[in-house]
């Protein structure tokens, strides 16, 4: 059952090639030298992702781990463009990272509702209804479609919940919640019955209220990837308050201290910025309290590092409000919940520039075709300066403008590469 909540899924996603432009001459009877007329090639379909409400896991992600979007279709005669093709939307639970599989880097925080495209699909090619001039004016060629966008990335579920349950498994954390909203957790009498996050909107007062979640029970070493807790922990970074539930009855023989030290043990181990969450203590089952020096205990302990303390009963109703309305007064004060920033950089891309490239000459334009410097082309923003300035050492670095220069070409000459075209200049 552990299986049933799937929280982390590296997936690989591939936009939509550009259709190929079209080599094309008007056909028409008693017209004569009607021209080029190819189209261009579709644009290939990007990758796009968009939050679900409906999604809770990452589960769709466990057995399909490749994505890929339409290609764009090839252009015709007649001008004819080719289709677009379809994009993919890919839909993800709010609250997951995007992040790059190598290097681990945050690309977005699926927490809005804005579509965010991954991968863009590639350019169409250019038909040769584009390359006629004065002085060619039958062009009988066309660019090929460029490759769109691929990346390898890992989604990562955080819960978008303003307040976290934690605590030892079996202190009342589903009951709590089950009491204080409309969520309706699995409960019964045994550890872990809790074997995924749950989330349930508590209304305090007209216009108040919050995003509650029930972690499953974290246990010693957790932080160290023991028991269910590692694989939950991650679910609190977002939560901007900690309600720490303590059990206080001494039904099963254990003392309050030390399940609260160990808990906030496990907090700190995983991230230090956790460790300083704001925490309220709810001591939980007092209705069945045994011993109440434990609970004293408890409260002389927590108190005395600045945490409040409230007595409860989740099974029994009691003083549940009142914690409710300290979580909501708290929250007031806090910052929002956290969204986090991109920090993915798209980096110059590496490219073997050692294969040779077909160079040729066709009605005075230096057409410059190969399989890397059309994924070079695919990856280059002219409009900008320094990716401009890159795009060109690239070029002069793989030998092939002194190979061009060896094959005659002179300063002002056109030079065709997929749709980029450019006067050579020494």
């Amino acid at each position: 059952m552990a299986a049933a909540f799937i929280d982390k899924a590296r997936i690989t996603v591939r936009a939509g090639k550009g259709g190929n432009g079209a080599v094309a001459f008007h056909r028409e009877k008693y017209v004569a030298a009607g021209g080029p007329d190819g189209g261009d090639g579709g644009d290939g379909g990007s990758i796009i992702l968009q939050v679900d409400d409906n999604l809770s896991t990452l589960m769709d992600f466990r057995y399909k781990r490749k994505y890929v979007a339409e290609n764009g279709a090839d252009g015709q005669g007649q001008r004819k463009t080719g289709k677009t093709g379809q994009s993919l939307v890919i839909k993800v639970p709010r609250g997951t990272l995007v992040r790059d599989a190598e290097t681990g880097e945050i690309i977005q925080d699926m927490s809005g509702d804005e579509p965010f495209v991954l991968c863009r699909g590639g350019k169409g090619g250019w038909g040769n209804m584009h390359f006629a001039t004065p002085t060619r004016q039958v062009p009988r060629f066309a660019k090929a479609g460029l490759e769109g966008e691929s990346h390898d990335v890992i989604l990562e579920l955080k819960l978008l919940a303003d307040v976290g349950l934690v605590g030892f498994p079996n202190v009342g954390k589903s009951t709590l919640l089950s009491v204080v909203s409309k969520a309706q957790p699995k409960i019964a009498n045994y550890h872990f019955t809790t074997l995924y996050p749950n989330l349930g909107v508590v209304y305090v007062d007209e216009g108040v209220s919050f995003v509650l979640a029930d972690i499953p029970g974290i246990i010693e070493g957790a932080a160290e990837g023991a028991g269910l807790g590692h694989d939950f922990l991650r679910h609190i970074d977002r939560c901007r308050l900690l309600v720490h539930v303590v059990d206080v009855s001494g039904s099963e023989g254990r003392d309050p201290v030390a399940d609260f030290d160990a808990i906030c043990e496990e907090l700190k181990e995983y991230s230090a910025d956790l460790e300083n969450r704001p925490q309220i203590v709810a001591a939980n089952k007092a209705d069945i309290m045994a011993d109440p020096e434990l609970l004293e205990q408890l409260r002389a302990h927590v108190e005395a590092k600045g945490y409040p303390l409230y007595v409860i009963s989740a099974a029994a109703h009691q003083g549940v409000k009142e914690l409710m309305n300290a979580v909501a007064a708290k929250l007031s004060t806090l910052p929002p919940v956290r969204v986090y920033e991109p920090e993915y950089v798209k980096r110059p891309l590496e490219v073997d520039t050692s294969a040779p490239l077909d160079i040729r000459v066709e009605d005075g334009t230096w057409i410059v075709e190969g399989p890397w410097l059309q994924r070079l082309i695919a990856n280059v923003n002219f409009g900008d300066y320094e990716s401009r300035n890159w795009f060109d050492r690239m070029l002069r670095e793989s030998g092939l403008f002194q190979r061009m220069e060896e094959m005659g070409i002179q300063d002002g000459d056109l030079v065709s590469m997929y749709g980029l075209e450019f006067e050579y200049q020494r």
